[in-house]
């Protein structure tokens, strides 16, 4: 990958932090409706919804990051459609924000993350956005493995 070379994110926040994933892997943003509840090992597994008759695992993004979780506002927040591998996966944050092109000059390496989660840190101007990995946010986590838990 050359210098040269930008990626397009969404941005979005969780509580006051900014964070974003390429848009490559987002299939689409809806609103936040409550999942249906099921058993699951992950404590940030919410549920799963159904999104055009397919099932869609929906987990808190604020909760797999280790944030301080604050209680939503009814009809508050969105979920965003990730594609994960091969599986889709919803998340749940405050606000989708806008989509950015960063140029790869703009992202550095995220001191003291190891878990693959993140994926670097961008500048925007006075803003600093975590990058984030879908494959290492849930790896690629199945609604049969949800529903065995």
């Amino acid at each position: 990958m050359s210098d040269s070379e930008s990626r397009q994110l969404v941005v979005f926040a969780l509580g006051r932090e900014e964070y974003a994933l390429p848009i490559s892997h987002v299939h689409e943003i809806i609103r936040y409706t409550e999942p249906r509840f099921v058993a699951s090992r992950e404590e940030w597994t919410r549920g799963v919804i159904s999104l055009r008759g397919k099932i869609i695992p929906v987990h808190d993004l604020a909760v797999r990051l280790g944030l301080e979780v604050t209680e939503r506002e009814e009809g508050a927040g969105k979920i965003v459609i990730v594609e994960s591998g091969t599986e889709m996966v919803g998340v749940i944050v405050d606000e989708v924000e806008e989509v950015v092109v960063l140029e790869n000059e703009q992202i550095e390496p995220a001191p003291g993350s190891n878990d693959g989660a993140v994926n670097g840190v961008g500048k925007l101007d006075d803003r600093l956005i975590v990058l984030l990995e879908p494959a290492g946010l849930f790896g690629s986590e199945s609604v049969a493995e949800l529903t065995e838990a």
